[in-house]
């Protein structure tokens, strides 16, 4: 198969994965709850132009997802399936996106393109966290798009008249970035363009012409979110507009609000993030020796690097931080690897297949007694049959010794979790819609959580209309003499009415119970 045919392959797999991994999988608690929770109120109280979640406003991400959610919605109606598209299709653009930047880098080897398309669909991590509604996807699309303006404003060969239209097309990917996630969408362009002297091919711009150009990025960019944020602030008042303008951009570098790690967390974790090319020997022989005169592979390691460590310094991490950084890898990929690769060194990059695929099969077997979190791993003839997939699946990689054998690993990999997932308590366990639907027909009579961090699980995944309240022990009395018919939700350890619950659900791998007002004894 040509590279371009292995890329449409790649795409076609990519999307089918996605699909089917919305199918397999209920809504991630608490991020996927928390998103569709925030569209779906905005869908029912038609205001576009503030967020909230649980009644409250919702400060910690710009609109654009609930927006797009919304207008999916207004074709489809609510539909769970329908919103859950929204993410991968920015994943599947960025495939796209990636081509492209390959081409105006190299565009004496088209090919580089075609592969690293197919490159970054075969990373586990990015096609498991682009298939999600979350905001990453869209953040990586925005990059992409940003890094092939400035790579068209800087080249030599682009006539003076246009690039003047490549500035301001880098400002609107720099707008579409912030609508996505806020100003980190500067983490991730800003060091090619203050570096652009590393990587420029000659003749390069003048500094001048940098700052000139960089000038009309900022403004087009500083026009496009003022259309929404100067309404918003305006409308939100002086405490959303400390939150949206500092607090929650700002402040998170300084200071993470909840995911605060070690400084090397992403060094430790890169085995995990970059399979399987980070086990494929020939990835770090091949960029060791790799030609780095060439400006293109310069722009990537510049776009990679620099970012991997100012996400590393900053106190907040979590592994989709790095998903704009996947296309730079892949295009260093496919310009340094070829086209097929020893045996040995692809044994390497399946061998942690081979691994889980022997410890699911062994837990099958009954050979590993299932207890703490294996236990969520039943019927077990479900880790049997899907460690002998993650077997076959290594072998039949190993037959076919090529880019296309290894990208299809990774999609591989994440299709068998997703199955794992579906057909194990995996899925009931963390599928939030289980405790919202006991609860949802008493809305009308309160429906309260107790001694909980709520962030919104319940309220798509029941439909509710109303806000639920979110109680403290202290606060218990007055509410049930409020509510006579209320309905209360908390986790067994923390919550304590003093009558017995109605019902036990395990939720999140933890007892939840929920208790009924009325069943309280006087």
């Amino acid at each position: 198969m040509s590279d371009k045919q292995v890329f449409w392959l790649m795409v076609l797999l990519s999307g089918a994965v996605a699909v089917i991994g919305v199918l397999s999988r209920p809504l991630l608690p608490v991020d996927e709850t928390r998103y569709l929770s925030v569209a779906w109120e905005m869908f029912q109280n038609h205001n576009y132009l503030i967020p909230h979640k649980n009644g409250e406003i919702y400060t910690h991400k710009p609109p654009l997802l609930f927006w797009l959610i919304n207008l999916v919605w207004a074709v489809t109606g609510p539909s769970e399936f329908a919103a859950r598209l929204v993410g991968p299709a920015f994943g599947l653009a960025s495939l796209f996106a990636t081509v492209r930047l390959g081409r105006l880098l190299w565009p004496d080897h088209p090919e580089t393109g075609w592969r690293a398309g197919a490159i970054l669909a075969g990373f586990l991590v990015f096609s498991l966290f682009a298939g999600l509604t979350m905001f990453d996807s869209m953040l990586t699309l925005a990059t992409l798009l940003g890094l092939s303006e400035l790579v068209l404003a800087t080249a030599p060969s682009t006539p003076q008249a246009r690039r003047r239209g490549h500035w301001i097309g880098l400002g609107l990917a720099l707008g579409l970035g912030v609508y996505a996630k806020g100003p980190v969408i500067l983490l991730h362009i800003l060091p090619p363009l203050l570096l652009y002297r590393l990587w420029t091919p000659a003749p390069r711009p003048w500094p001048r012409q940098i700052l000139r150009g960089g000038a009309v990025a900022v403004l087009v960019a500083l026009a496009v979110v003022a259309l929404w944020l100067v309404p918003a602030i305006i409308a939100g008042g002086a405490e959303y507009r400390t939150a949206i303008l500092w607090t929650q951009s700002a402040g998170r570098v300084t200071s993470s609000f909840a995911h605060a790690r070690p400084v090397w967390t992403f060094l430790i974790l890169a085995p995990a993030l970059f399979f399987p090319w980070i086990w494929l020997p020939q990835s770090w022989r091949c960029l060791w020796r790799a030609n780095w005169r060439d400006t293109g592979l310069r722009l990537c390691a510049i776009w990679f690097l620099s970012t991997f460590v100012l996400f590393s310094l900053v106190s907040g991490k979590q592994a989709h931080y790095l998903l704009p950084e996947y296309p730079a890898l892949a295009l260093m990929l496919a310009r340094v690897l070829p086209g097929k690769f020893s045996r040995a060194s692809v044994a390497l990059a399946v061998l942690p297949v081979v691994v889980a695929g022997i410890y699911l099969t062994a837990i099958g077997l009954g050979l590993i007694p299932l207890s703490g979190v294996l236990e969520l791993l039943q019927p077990r003839r479900a880790p049997l049959i899907f460690g002998l997939l993650l077997l076959i699946l290594s072998g039949l990689v190993l037959r076919r010794t090529t880019q296309a054998g290894l990208a299809v690993l990774g999609l591989g990999v994440l299709l068998i979790i997703n199955g794992l997932i579906a057909q194990t308590r995996l899925r009931p366990v963390y599928d939030a819609a289980r405790l919202a639907k006991i609860a949802a027909p008493h809305e009308a009579d309160g429906i309260a959580v107790i001694n909980m961090s709520y962030n919104a699980e319940f309220n798509y995944t029941g439909r509710l209309t109303q806000p639920v309240a979110v109680l403290k022990t202290a606060d218990l009395d007055a509410w049930i003499s409020s509510h006579p018919k209320g309905v209360m939700i908390g986790r067994r350890d923390r919550a304590k009415p003093g009558w017995p619950a109605r019902q036990e659900i395990i939720f999140m791998d933890q007892p939840y119970r929920i208790w009924f007002v009325s069943d309280k004894k006087e």
